[in-house]
């Protein structure tokens, strides 16, 4: 038999945490949490695995300063520098690791805009969210001001509507899986 689904809408994070505890307890699928904003405390009652962003800002990070490192000594040191050198402060300008300390704040930022905006672009494509994607969010109050749990069930309907009744539940909707 299909899955049918039950859209339970909540005013208030701390009742979506409550039913949402409730009905793992109780054995319940739940399917997803719409809200407008980060539930804490949702992520390890939904199971939800930890995020790899951390691993890919230290991987972009990595690039950003291998790119500024590179960009400097190419400008100041090698390729323009050769041919147009250039005095700043007294400094010598034939050896990087001498300039070292005054290239830090570049190669610094350099780094930072590299994570900043690859994490970014990567976050977008990952969750498809590019221009163009289209919603998966079944109510659009989702998005502004209601909290949302999508719940699946085969035959114990009354079961989980009555665990939702006990909870603030502002509405529940039943839909079959499509």
């Amino acid at each position: 038999m299909r899955d049918k689904i039950i859209h339970a809408i909540f005013d208030d994070e701390q009742d979506v945490l409550t039913v949402v505890k409730d009905l793992k307890d109780s054995n319940i699928v739940v399917n997803e949490v719409y809200s407008p904003f980060p539930i804490h405390g949702l992520d390890p009652i939904l199971g939800l695995k930890e995020t790899r962003m951390a691993i890919t800002a230290f991987i972009y990070g990595c690039i950003g300063l291998s790119f500024g490192g590179l960009l400097i000594y190419y400008i100041m040191i090698s390729g323009v520098g050769k041919s147009w050198p250039m005095n700043i402060g007294g400094k010598p300008n034939s050896t990087f690791y001498h300039n070292l300390p005054s290239f830090v704040p570049i190669i610094f930022e350099c780094t930072v805009l590299f994570a900043a905006h690859l994490m970014s672009i990567t976050y977008l494509i990952r969750n498809n969210l590019y221009p163009g994607s289209k919603t998966t969010s079944p109510d659009p109050r989702t998005t502004d001001d209601k909290f949302l749990v999508e719940i699946l069930y085969n035959e114990d309907k009354n079961n989980v509507v009555r665990l939702l009744e006990k909870s603030n539940v502002t509405e529940i909707n039943e839909k079959d899986e499509s």
